[in-house]
């Protein structure tokens, strides 16, 4: 995989399409998540200026599904 696949830019975090799960409450509780190709994003819902945890879209899946 290519660096530039592996990466998100701050612009990119800004122009993201951030989603929260249908089973969040409308309460600002929970994480967003953005996802472009090879990686994806997740940052605090209370946050949206704040950082974002940016990591390959398989090791989001693998922690996804050890959590679960």
């Amino acid at each position: 995989m290519r660096e530039e696949e592996r990466t998100m830019s701050a612009m990119d975090l800004k122009t993201a399409r951030w989603r929260k799960s249908s089973r969040s409450s409308n309460v600002a509780n929970c994480v967003e998540l953005a996802h472009t190709g090879a990686v994806a994003a997740v940052r605090d819902s209370k946050n949206a200026s704040g950082p974002a945890l940016v990591l390959p879209s398989a090791a989001l899946a693998s922690l996804v599904a050890t959590v679960r």
